[in-house]
């Protein structure tokens, strides 16, 4: 051999060397990254008997890798997931080779794990014989459950009464459950419906200046709507929340919907039968103001039969006089006139029946026709009554017969614990501004007060401190006030001796405040 061969020799040997070294090298890599990875990375027999099982096997399963050596893979497998791999079922994804597959695998502790493998089976080029399976499994525990939970979550929105839909940011419905489908008639796929085609107007237009704009900001509402475009449209609690998280589309919305019709039925009957209630309050109120109503008459009764006499007398006196010297008793008249047809109105708004309609009001012009209405009582009784009302009061959210109803009712309630203190006792109105948003008013008398045992009881309807009392008064006049937003309670006593109660309204710049809330 010449030395140029032998030359040539020794570099392909050295080449073959540094190959060597190189794929020995390659081969502790692999074998590193098979030995570190957190999935299972395997080699079976074609009878599925483990021949090499990486230190994965220990945090996965708790066997140590050689325990696993000779141990049948299918032996591990549960029941019901092998009997789907060996009959192929739809459930094992399967494609030149490769097999995918979800089952449980029992571990060394008895419970079953959740795995996730990928196989590739190796076969003998020329006789197509199967040497091996490679397999890569990890565990996917968490993502079942999640998924487990979701699917659960999606039969309970499937089977609710209640109507879920899902929009996007175009207001598109591109979702819902079969309660939505059946009474607006959506189809189940590709709904192609509008948010316009299930709610009315005014709530499409509450949702779009009110709801999304919150919900863009606080990622949730909550608050009345109403549903429908029909002669009668259903009222619904809504409930709007945005879509966050992973995976979420920009602009994606839930909407759950409840039917509230039968509470707001509910609720107009309970309102109509407190309306009867405070209206048969308002008639027994007045029988006992039936001497201020004969009082309030009587007075420009008595003014017109004095003028009338007078200008009678004048006439008989001298028949011819100018008709113009009977101008001021007949102005007299005219004024007397209007001022008992004033009073005749005032006493029929009193006892009329009505709904209660809250509006901005004077809380002054209603306390002090309050006060006119008792005075009589007051004054036949020897007790004083005093009202103190700022000016500067500002106007209160209130429904104007109701508010006079609570007070009048406070008033005779002050007025009969009173009585066994003429000329001396006293009873006080007053009111003041209490908040930013708050008018409050208190009634307080010099009477023996609230025996400690009966202050629970107070506001209970037909319980009375008084032997001839029906124990409605309080009763009614609470359940007005929180009709009215406000609240009527019992202030503390304290040393003193009488009884205060302490009413609370809105004051008008509540009226701007939007039903709903953030959740």
């Amino acid at each position: 051999m010449t030395e140029h061969n032998l030359q040539a020799l020794h570099a392909r040997i050295a080449a073959l060397e540094a190959r060597n070294a190189e794929l020995e090298n390659d081969k502790r890599h692999y074998r590193w990254l098979a030995e570190s990875t957190t999935d299972l990375i395997s080699r079976h027999a074609r009878d599925g008997t483990f021949l090499y099982a990486s230190q994965a096997a220990r945090e996965l399963l708790g066997y140590e890798p050689e325990e696993l050596i000779g141990v049948s893979a299918y032996g591990l497998f549960h029941p019901t997931d092998l009997n789907d791999l060996l009959n192929k079922s739809p459930r094992v994804y399967y494609h030149a080779g490769f097999y995918q597959q979800t089952y449980r695998f029992r571990a060394k502790a008895g419970h079953y794990v959740w795995f996730e493998t990928t196989s590739r089976t190796r076969r003998d080029p020329q006789t197509g014989e199967l040497i091996d399976i490679l397999c890569v499994s990890r565990d996917v525990g968490r993502r079942i459950h999640a998924e487990a939970n979701r699917e659960r979550l999606a039969q309970v929105v499937e089977s609710t009464t209640d109507y879920v839909l899902f929009t996007g940011s175009d207001e598109a419905i591109f979702s819902s459950n079969e309660a939505a489908r059946r009474r607006f008639s959506l189809p189940r796929e590709n709904p192609r419906m509008h948010l316009s085609d299930v709610y009315t107007a005014d709530s499409l237009r509450v949702l779009r200046e009110i709801v999304f704009p919150a919900v863009a900001r606080y990622g949730s509402w909550s608050g009345e709507l109403e549903m429908g475009n029909g002669k009668q449209p259903v009222p619904v609690l809504s409930v709007v929340l945005a879509h966050r998280g992973p995976g979420a589309q920009p602009g994606h919305l839930s909407l759950l919907n409840r039917d509230i019709s039968l509470r707001k039925a509910t609720e107009a009957q309970a309102r109509h039968h407190q309306a009867q209630i405070a209206h048969a309050n308002r008639l027994a109120t007045m029988g006992e103001l039936a001497s201020n109503i004969a009082h309030e008459l009587n007075q420009p009764l008595g003014a017109m039969a004095n003028y009338a006499s007078g200008a009678l007398m004048q006439l008989r006196t001298d028949p011819r006089r100018p008709a113009a010297d009977l101008e001021l008793p007949l102005v007299r008249i005219d004024e007397q006139i209007h001022r008992l047809a004033q009073r005749l109105r005032h006493i029929r708004t009193f006892v009329s029946k009505g709904r209660t309609q809250v509006r901005p009001l004077d809380f002054n012009q209603v306390a002090e026709a309050a006060c006119r209405l008792c005075e009589w009582q007051y004054q036949q009784a020897g007790i004083s009554l005093t009202y103190k009302l700022p000016a500067s009061l500002p106007r209160v959210q209130a429904d104007p017969v109701a508010l006079e109803q609570v007070l009048v009712n406070l008033l005779l309630n002050a007025l009969e614990a009173s009585r066994h203190h003429p000329g001396v006792a006293e009873v006080k109105l007053s009111a003041w501004r209490s908040g930013r948003r708050q008018a409050s008013f208190q009634v307080s008398d010099q009477g023996p007060g609230v025996a400690s045992h009966q202050v629970g009881h107070i506001f209970t309807a037909f319980h009375s401190t008084r032997p001839e009392g029906l124990g409605m008064g309080l009763a009614i006049s609470r359940s007005l006030m929180e009709a009215m937003g406000g609240q009527l309670m019992l202030a503390d006593q304290g040393e003193f001796s009488g009884a205060t109660f302490t009413g609370t309204l809105r004051t008008e710049s509540d009226s701007a405040l939007v039903s709903g809330r953030f959740l």
